[in-house]
């Protein structure tokens, strides 16, 4: 008889932390310039798991083409403190920094790309796309 899986423990209440939790307001300024990309490199990234309530420590990088408005540094730097108390997986803090940089300038394309800290023996990237990608492996813009 084939073993089952033992459960692992994790619930729905914890794929969902973080997801709306109150997070600084991202500022953006009025872009003059067109056909640019803007990249910037977030090397200190934290976060808390909300299972173990362990801290996550990471880099994020954030690359977009801006439109109209551009995100605002300082605003960013502080929207990106708030996530050092916040429970969220990888997966949700990197796919949650894109919507809200999304809603916040509408950028003509952005990409957020979390690398995060060996954990349990194993390094993992998390890269979330606006707009969605159709091809899992496409290179970024």
């Amino acid at each position: 008889m084939p073993r089952q899986p033992k459960k692992s423990g994790y619930t729905a209440a914890h794929a969902q932390s973080g997801a709306r939790g109150a997070l600084p307001r991202l500022e953006v300024w009025p872009n003059r310039h067109r056909g640019y990309e803007i990249k910037t490199v977030i090397p200190e990234f934290t976060s808390i798991c909300p299972k173990t309530g362990l801290p996550d420590f990471g880099q994020i990088i954030l690359r977009y083409e801006p439109d109209e408005t551009c995100i605002e540094l300082k605003s960013l730097k502080y929207y990106i403190f708030g996530y050092r108390n916040l429970g969220i997986f990888y997966e949700n803090a990197v796919n949650r920094i894109l919507e809200d940089v999304v809603r916040a300038c509408r950028p003509k394309w952005a990409v957020v790309e979390g690398t995060f800290n060996t954990r349990g023996g194993m390094h993992t990237t998390v890269t979330a796309f606006h707009p969605k990608r159709r091809r899992p492996h496409s290179p970024a813009p």
